[in-house]
């Protein structure tokens, strides 16, 4: 059952974080859903490294830093789909063209 979590989680941060980001992403929705559980795990790494992880009540920072870990994630992610689709979209012909 964790896992359907992760899943769960992961799109919806990797929703928000496309919702956050300038611009429209190009990145697909199943890059988005790991990028979002890859920033939600890279939110709690940074979490317990500041010793805030389990904290009494709604944990706010811990939430905050894997909404930041997803930005970051859904960025880079986004950067690299463009830069892989366009070097496969190398036809000779521009895309727009078509």
């Amino acid at each position: 059952m964790g896992w359907l979590w992760a899943i769960i989680v992961g799109l919806v941060l990797g929703l928000i974080a496309k919702a956050i980001l300038p611009g429209k992403q190009s990145l697909p929705l199943w890059l988005t859903v790991i990028a979002g559980i890859g920033g939600s795990a890279l939110g709690n790494g940074v979490s317990s490294w500041l010793g805030v992880r389990d904290t009494k009540g709604f944990d706010w920072t811990r939430h905050a830093l894997q909404l930041v870990g997803a930005i970051v994630l859904v960025a880079l992610g986004d950067a690299l789909w463009r830069t892989y689709k366009g070097r496969n979209n190398r036809s000779g012909t521009p895309s727009s063209a078509v």
